[in-house]
């Protein structure tokens, strides 16, 4: 079964962007909403994965900052999340399903050369996406992607460990979102209730299948091949992907930047914001 509309939310929690209906993809037809800002040289944002995930909530803080300093951002909300289309298929949430979601929005908004930005499963549809289609991507910036390690790896890791527990225990609602969302952070007091009021009720109108298994190749082998310069981030405290692959990273790319942050968790543009915009802008601009 596909959902190939958003399910309806009486009162959006996060403001609503655009709706670009993308075709066929994975046998059901396929709409992204996202958010649009800015003139100038294409970034485009992708999140990660988990309960109530979109492209605003894990961007909020930064997009507009990009917008400000010339560039235009695209902000989608992934396959699955947000106010996206969803399927309850769990095989179909692997990587080419993402990829192909993201490469139909790029040709229908006719976008040449971007900048792919991601974060944890984010970040590995953009090394996905450069690797498959390179003439597409100018450059990448990655927070923790995913796609460096194996399954077994990234299921003992505590934050991913802790975020089954959640979802195999049925619980929902925002207590829920709280226990997972906690380990996201080194600092959890930036756990707002903003967060967390903007992501429980998207979580209520997503499928099992995104609770389930992503099925991400390790692609370390494969980085060799990139041909865009890669700057990137780790926070040193992370609970969901080792940092250890910022290492993999270094080895394997041959154009790359990695910046480590110490008293920092999964997401070090949400607890180093400043910090994290500013060193992308001066990338962007300086390389």
């Amino acid at each position: 079964m596909n959902l190939a509309m958003p399910l309806t939310l009486n009162s959006p929690p996060i403001p609503e962007g655009h709706y670009l209906d993308i075709g066929e993809i994975a046998g059901a037809a396929q709409r992204v909403h996202y958010h649009d800002s800015g003139d100038g040289e294409v970034v485009i944002f992708l999140h990660g994965a988990g309960g109530g995930a979109s492209g605003y909530s894990n961007f909020k803080g930064n997009f507009p900052v990009f917008a400000e300093a010339g560039y235009r951002c695209i902000v989608p909300d992934l396959l699955g999340y947000g106010l996206s289309s969803k399927t309850a298929t769990p095989t179909e949430y692997h990587l080419d399903f993402f990829i192909a979601g993201v490469k139909a929005l790029v040709d229908q908004l006719g976008l040449k050369q971007v900048t792919l930005l991601g974060n944890s499963l984010g970040g590995a549809v953009a090394l996905g996406y450069a690797l498959k289609h390179p003439e597409d991507v100018k450059r990448l910036i990655l927070m923790a992607p995913g796609g460096v390690e194996e399954f077994d790896t990234y299921m003992a890791m505590p934050g991913i460990a802790n975020m089954f527990a959640v979802y195999q225990s049925g619980k929902t609602g925002a207590e829920a979102m709280r226990s997972v969302m906690e380990r996201q952070l080194w600092d959890s007091s930036l756990l707002t209730d903003e967060i967390i009021n903007e992501r429980a009720p998207i979580a209520l109108t997503q499928t099992p299948a995104s609770r389930q298994r992503l099925y991400v190749p390790n692609m370390t082998t494969e980085l060799a091949q990139l041909q865009c310069p890669v700057f990137g981030f780790w926070g040193v405290n992370d609970q969901f992907n080792p940092v250890s692959g910022a290492m993999k990273l270094m080895d394997n790319c041959p154009q790359a930047r990695i910046v480590l942050v110490n008293r920092c968790g999964h997401w070090v543009q949400v607890e180093h914001r400043e910090m994290f915009n500013r060193a992308c802008i001066d990338f962007l601009r300086n390389g």
